[in-house]
């Protein structure tokens, strides 16, 4: 039986000690092989109801053995004909990371030029938004970019394939202590494409940064799984 500051150890880090806290009593002594699956099931949808978005991050660096089996979640995803046509791209150089961000932050400052007519001092106030913005998207130690082979047999399937290898990738770091977020737009493919000299034939699913959080986010509001659920037919 789980106790309760195991729950909440578990809970509030979900690293890898909250983990051991957690299995520790199925690892210690051996159980029923059902009620040791229905600790494993409980701990996966715990991960999955903790995982957030997280936008700004500690410095402090991500060992590469939990890189490795955060990747190696990643792999694990579902595959059209299991084709597997993934690619992690994975950056830690802090130069590299300094230009993507500087490629960045200089076509938002184009972008807001062309799209809007602002005083000096509008723009400048808007410009200096977009660069602690930047600075926020960039505060993480490590960057995966999630990439597919569009040469692979069925390129068709590669936005389904990629998203879901993304995921995984997502719930794995969660499990360990880290927190990531989706990022399309707000770091473009073309430049990721271009700082980091990615070949034509891969195409960019999504970045995402893996890192300590400064503060996890609370949870945000979230549709009553009744609004969201229909049986059999409309």
């Amino acid at each position: 039986m789980r106790t309760n500051h195991q729950r909440r150890n578990f809970l509030k880090t979900g690293t890898v000690v909250g983990v051991a806290s957690l299995f520790g009593p199925v690892l210690a002594s051996p159980l029923p092989e059902e009620k040791a699956l229905e600790a494993s099931a409980t701990a996966v949808l715990e991960i999955i109801h903790k995982r957030r978005s997280v936008r700004q991050y500690r410095s402090d660096p991500v060992p590469a053995e939990h890189i490795t089996l955060i990747l190696d979640a990643a792999r694990m995803a579902p595959t059209a004909g299991n084709q597997q046509p993934w690619k992690f791209l994975v950056i830690q150089d802090r130069t590299k990371l300094n230009e993507l961000k500087a490629a960045c932050l200089q076509q938002g400052i184009e972008r807001i030029k062309k799209r809007e007519k602002l005083s000096e001092e509008a723009f400048q106030e808007r410009e200096q938004k977009l660069i602690q913005y930047y600075e926020k998207c960039f505060s993480a130690p490590v960057y995966i970019v999630v990439l597919v082979d569009t040469e692979c047999q069925y390129p068709d399937y590669n936005k389904h394939d990629g998203a879901l290898a993304a995921g995984n990738l997502m719930l794995a770091a969660r499990a360990l202590g880290y927190g990531t977020v989706y990022y399309t737009g707000s770091i473009p493919a073309e430049i990721t494409q271009k700082v980091l000299n990615i070949p034509e034939r891969y195409e960019r699913i999504c970045i995402t940064p893996v890192g300590i959080p400064e503060k996890w986010p609370d949870t945000p509001p979230k549709k009553d799984l009744k609004e969201l659920v229909v049986y059999e037919q409309f």
